[in-house]
């Protein structure tokens, strides 16, 4: 199926157009922009810099993906933003190519990002994440797949948000949220396992209550984190989802938010 491009449209000679995407008016296409099969842009939508993007993504009006980072430190070079399938951005919804000459910004498939959401240099998002309306992210942010950030909620650079985890409105993230957990608050804290969330996921009763035994020793009890990591193993039958988390915790650099 051939693709519909509105007549206002520019696109540059050298921009790749997958077949059947649908490009509305005042849409502007970069010469290093390769766009997937069946995407659409609804209208005044930029995509530049060396970007790619799969199959069936959605991109609303002034929505601007592609473009140079903001941060100072950009001393030119080739910088990439790379995105999955299926993507939803929303009006406004800004995406920033990496810093440093051979960098990228990773976007996975299945995401639905929603109007005035920012993604800085860097970042690597998975699959199936949330960002609500004026979620930000800074810097090297790593999410994994399924978080959920809700609207005006902040991270800070460098910063990694687990699976399945949950960043409340208007919440500052300063250090890594662990995976299955809901975070909330100024300074932020971790209130308890998103058990809501992992119950509209399918998870089993019987992890859901592995995770909450989990949370209540490494968040109620005040112990240190080794010390809280060496009873979960020793007191919660292993399964992938608690093994995760444990590894999550262990490699963090910038530590949990408590």
């Amino acid at each position: 199926m051939s693709s519909s491009i509105h007549p206002t449209a520019i696109l540059h000679p050298g921009a790749e157009i997958g077949e059947g995407c649908i490009i509305g008016p005042y849409c502007i296409l970069g010469a290093n922009v390769r766009l997937g099969p069946g995407c659409r842009l609804h209208s005044h939508v930029v995509l530049d810099g060396h970007t790619t993007l799969g199959s069936g993504n959605e991109i609303y009006p002034f929505a601007c993906l592609g473009a140079r980072s903001q941060d100072l430190k950009w001393q030119g070079g080739i910088t990439r933003v790379e995105i999955g399938d299926r993507n939803t951005f929303r009006e406004y919804v800004t995406v920033h190519a990496a810093t440093k000459d051979g960098g990228t910004t990773l976007i996975g498939s299945d995401n639905h990002l929603l109007a005035y959401t920012h993604i800085a240099h860097d970042c690597r998002l998975g699959s199936h994440i949330i960002m609500s309306n004026l979620a930000q992210m800074a810097g090297h942010v790593t999410v994994e797949d399924h978080a959920i950030l809700a609207g005006m909620s902040a991270i800070h650079q460098f910063c990694r948000i687990g699976r399945f985890a949950m960043v409340a409105a208007c919440t500052p993230v300063r250090q890594d949220v662990a995976p299955f957990m809901l975070v909330s608050g100024d300074p932020a804290e971790t209130l308890k396992a998103n058990t809501v969330g992992l119950e509209r996921a399918g998870f089993e009763p019987e992890v859901i209550r592995a995770i909450g035994q989990a949370y209540r020793i490494l968040f109620r009890e005040g112990l240190a984190m080794p010390n809280a990591l060496a009873r979960i193993e020793g007191e919660i039958p292993a399964s992938p989802e608690i093994q995760h988390l444990v590894a999550f915790i262990r490699s963090s650099e910038r530590g949990i938010t408590k």
